[in-house]
């Protein structure tokens, strides 16, 4: 009879954990289990291959998602003051509310008012850490390893820099604006901005160093090409690149583009840029787990030093800065891959040029590096190629994408780099395909 009791007491506990649980959870909670909360996308700062060098602390971070607000908390522009002095601008700009202060000359400043909307929610990014700024985005220095290379550095990257609107219902659409509201509520462009009245009367403007964006074409896919970059005013209208970044002059209105950022979108605060990726886009991407699978299956496969026979190893992810002794090295200029090893050297340019020991080609010999931050790959495909000069590793279309895509660098330069360390790339393509050997046995 012992065998009929095992269901019945089966049965009992089963009974037991559902009375328990309507005792947990209150009847509406039981109905509609807690949702998680609403993820607009993630911005990731370019050069960080994964958090910062000192780690990710609070706001200061290598990458922030946007989630819907408990309470949205998003502003859209009401009344337009025209002051005839500054002290009488300031009376109108009022610390409960928000404001735009455009000073046009020492006589008249334009205040236009923004009232609360509830239909959407805001997020502010800058160089400064007071409390209106959700997200704390300090210069790139490439290649750097610790924040102290960054500090010296008179940073370019405004202290309120830029604003991104989010819908609260779906599509969710993300709209970015040029510049911030500070503590007390307030933009203020001085005398010296570019500012201009539109054509239905509201006024705009342009921040000193401005903020760029690029969209990609074929949005963020292993078909992505390159897109045109564009500055956004204060409003978020678009326009054609001033001459420099700070330049007096505008450029054109560009009618047909719009502030709506895409999966792919990059943001330039003249110093750092940044890489949207909205929730879906995120869904389709790598994960972390992904990239560690490949990690163990190229290490797997026991690829060898082709001179010193010993088997080589990407190291684990989380020691992605120090270089171990399995740690696979590539000559840049034809992509074998061997063990870390002295000969070969040669004696000009400084000793940094290397001759490979299976093909004579000279060049450039550095440790690779698994590419560790998933934003930043348009497909799930096998870390097969190096960027150069810095040796980080990534799938093929990734490295060919990015090897395209020319990043501002300083107030009128721009260039290709790699996205996980900032590096100016290097050679012909910028990128090279590894030469794996096998084991012998």
């Amino acid at each position: 009879n012992n065998e009929k009791s095992v269901p019945q007491l089966l049965i009992r506990d089963l009974k037991f954990e559902k009375s328990l649980a309507k005792l947990m959870f209150s009847p509406d909670q039981e109905n509609h289990p807690s949702k998680a909360p609403v993820k607009y996308g993630e911005l990731i700062v370019l050069g960080y291959n994964g958090s910062l060098p000192n780690g990710d602390r609070g706001r200061r971070k290598s990458r922030f998602a946007l989630f819907k607000r408990p309470k949205a908390n998003g502003v859209k522009p009401s009344t337009v003051h025209i002051a005839c002095t500054p002290q009488a601008a300031k009376a109108i700009s009022n610390k409960d509310q928000h404001s735009i202060s455009y000073t046009l000359s020492r006589a008249q400043t334009v205040v236009v008012e923004y009232t609360h909307d509830s239909n959407t929610d805001m997020f502010q990014i800058g160089r400064s850490t007071e409390s209106p700024i959700d997200f704390v985005v300090t210069d790139t220095v490439p290649g750097s390893q610790s924040n102290s290379d960054t500090q010296s550095v008179q940073s370019t990257i405004s202290r309120f820099a830029c604003r991104i609107i989010c819908e609260r219902n779906p599509p969710f659409t993300a709209r970015i604006y040029a510049a911030g509201f500070d503590s007390s509520k307030n933009i203020f462009l001085g005398e010296k901005a570019a500012k201009w009245k539109t054509s239905d009367g509201q006024m705009d403007g342009l921040t000193t160093n401005g903020v760029l964006v690029m969209h990609p074409r074929n949005g963020f896919t292993e078909d992505s090409k390159p897109g045109v970059w564009r500055e956004i005013s204060v409003c978020g209208n678009v326009f054609s690149l001033r001459e420099t970044r700070s330049a007096q002059q505008r450029g054109k209105m560009v009618e047909n583009e719009s502030n709506q950022l895409q999966d792919g979108s990059l943001i330039d605060l003249c110093g750092a840029t940044l890489l949207w990726r909205t929730a879906e886009g995120l869904s389709r991407t790598p994960t972390v787990k992904h990239l560690e699978a490949l990690r163990q299956e190229i290490n797997a496969a026991r690829p060898q030093c082709p001179v010193g026979f010993n088997t080589l190893a990407f190291p684990s992810m989380k020691r992605k800065d120090v270089v171990d002794e399995k740690q696979p090295w590539v000559y840049l200029s034809c992509g074998h891959v061997h063990g870390y090893h002295n000969w070969g050297n040669k004696e000009e340019r400084d000793g940094k040029d290397r001759e490979c020991p299976m093909c004579r080609s000279v060049g450039p010999y550095v440790p690779l590096w698994l590419g560790c931050e998933a934003g930043f790959y348009v497909d799930a495909g096998p870390p097969t190629h190096a960027f150069s000069p810095c040796g980080h590793v990534c799938s093929e279309k990734t490295t060919a994408y990015w090897s395209q895509i020319p990043l501002p660098h300083g107030t009128h330069t721009f260039h290709a780099a790699c996205p996980f360390c900032a590096h100016q790339l290097a050679g012909e393509q910028g990128y090279i395909r590894l030469i794996f050997q096998g084991p012998l046995d």
